[in-house]
């Protein structure tokens, strides 16, 4: 019986996906537990519409990604954060990727998501520093971030 995976299922099919299983598996199990739906026509075009839109959004995201990418790239894009420093100019305290994402949003009205900036460790010391941001899965940006002192 050829049924239309609803969700995934460990070891039988992933969601979105037309298979080809035994008739008292899918009657029984997939049907019954709202796994899988059984696959006519109608059913069939129906998921390829689902995945053409699924599609279409995902090439939408990536091209915002590389939008905002180009905006963050940018040579006049450089965020400034003021903090307090000592003589030998090390921080007194650290810039958490919180503060990078919060500095970018006012200066520039640019939004990243705090999660998305890969920074190891916080920034301890004054002066220039490049932070990578992944913005989509295939796209990266890297943020110029300047500290100076109050």
């Amino acid at each position: 019986m050829k049924v239309i995976f609803l969700e995934d299922v460990k070891g039988k099919g992933k969601k979105g996906q037309v298979k080809d299983v035994a008739d008292g598996y899918a009657q029984n199990f997939l049907i019954k537990n709202g796994k899988a739906k059984v696959a006519n026509s109608q059913a069939i075009s129906e998921v390829a519409g689902k995945q053409k839109k699924a599609a279409k959004l995902q090439a939408e995201d990536l091209q915002e990604a590389k939008d905002l990418k180009d905006k963050i790239e940018d040579e006049k894009t450089i965020v400034e954060i003021k903090s307090k420093a000592g003589d030998d100019s090390r921080l007194f305290g650290s810039i958490p990727s919180k503060q990078i994402a919060e500095s970018l949003k006012q200066q520039f009205n640019l939004e990243v998501d705090k999660r998305k900036i890969e920074l190891k460790e916080p920034i301890r010391v004054l002066g220039y520093t490049n932070v990578k941001v992944k913005l989509h899965n295939d796209v990266m940006a890297t943020i110029r971030v300047h500290v100076i002192t109050e």
